[in-house]
């Protein structure tokens, strides 16, 4: 790959839905980039239109996002000029191909800015579940009274709690980070850590039954691979103490959904999903009502004010890429089989 050089601005074409574009890119970010690139001023969707072909014959960077077609051989056809791809969001699966690689088209990816919010969304969900905060909003709304607290149960609270992380993905590592501060012991299983690695995140490391027995919470945070479609099967929830957080952030088909279901119903364990599957689950299905269960629309990931984080890693990129200095937060092929 010819690497950028100083002088003229290489021609660069937004690639995602339009309605994306206009929430992730803001007017000052899309002028931060246009003063990098010479930015086309439509955003592509479709890329076999003829006004899409016309641009991508000259374009040399796209800056992908939500909505993006596959980067196929035939794009690459009538791109024959491209050799940069900057994502706006995390994982590049979707749009990403072989092709890109075959071609050595340089990618990044803002994977590392969207860690961010889901492991803040995380570390909350480990605090609040630890001290039960939910059941005790909810049984102080219908009771209008007080407990004794000085008969709370010694199950509740978050002094010297067994958190399990599974995976030391990108996510997992800042949520690791965001625990330190923090009375609890950190668990991670994950097959690509040594025992060395771990000891220098702090943790320790731990087969997956291990983790799931131990753990009074256990947050997932591993990719969905063919390998790891329910990964999190019935015996490791049913080997789950008594009253233990079952926390998913990563994607719904990771977890054997019936399994935790008939857990969740039998008040076995508690969870809080943040994904399942399907996405969005049938209007009747048990787990919209279980009391043991808080379910979010898939909201931990980046939005609102966070998606001004992704805008300025992409045209931060933007500016390392032109200027010659290589991405900060590249993605590699070689790695492709072990992000989310």
């Amino acid at each position: 790959m010819t690497e950028p050089t100083p002088g003229p601005r290489p021609r660069a074409a937004l690639a995602m839905s339009p309605d994306v574009a206009s929430a992730v890119l803001d007017p000052e970010s899309r002028a931060a980039l246009d003063a990098l690139c010479h930015l086309a001023p439509a955003v592509l969707e479709d890329f076999t239109t003829p006004a899409a072909r016309a641009v991508l014959a000259d374009t040399e960077l796209l800056v992908t996002g939500w909505g993006c077609p596959p980067l196929d051989d035939d794009l690459l056809r009538a791109a024959p000029r491209l050799r940069a791809v900057v994502h706006t969001a995390g994982s590049v699966r979707g749009h990403v191909t072989d092709a890109c690689w075959d071609r050595g088209v340089e990618v990044s990816s803002a994977a590392a800015a969207n860690a961010v919010p889901v492991a803040e969304y995380t570390l909350a969900m480990i605090l609040l579940t630890g001290k039960r905060v939910l059941e005790s909003a909810r049984e102080y709304r219908a009771t209008r009274t007080r407990a004794d607290w000085l008969h709370t149960p010694r199950t509740v609270g978050n002094h010297r709690r067994t958190v399990g992380v599974l995976s030391a993905s990108l996510i997992g590592r800042r949520v690791i980070d965001l625990l330190r501060p923090h009375d609890v012991d950190v668990l991670l299983h994950d097959p690509y850590v040594d025992e060395a690695e771990a000891a220098r995140l702090g943790v320790r490391g731990v087969g997956l039954a291990e983790l799931f027995r131990l753990g009074d919470t256990v947050s997932v945070h591993t990719p969905l691979l063919p390998e790891t479609r329910g990964l999190v099967s019935r015996d490791l929830i049913g080997s789950m103490k008594p009253g233990a957080v079952l926390i998913n952030t990563a994607r719904g088909a990771v977890l054997d959904q019936d399994a935790l279901t008939d857990a969740a119903l039998a008040g076995r364990i508690r969870a809080v999903l943040d994904v399942t599957d399907p996405e969005v689950l049938p209007h009747d299905h048990p787990l919209w009502d279980c009391e043991h269960v808080l379910i979010t629309p898939h909201l931990a990931g980046s939005q609102g004010n966070e998606w001004r984080r992704l805008a300025e890693t992409a045209v931060s990129e933007v500016a390392r890429w032109a200027s010659g200095e290589g991405f900060l937060h590249p993605v590699r092929r070689e790695r492709l089989a072990f992000l989310a």
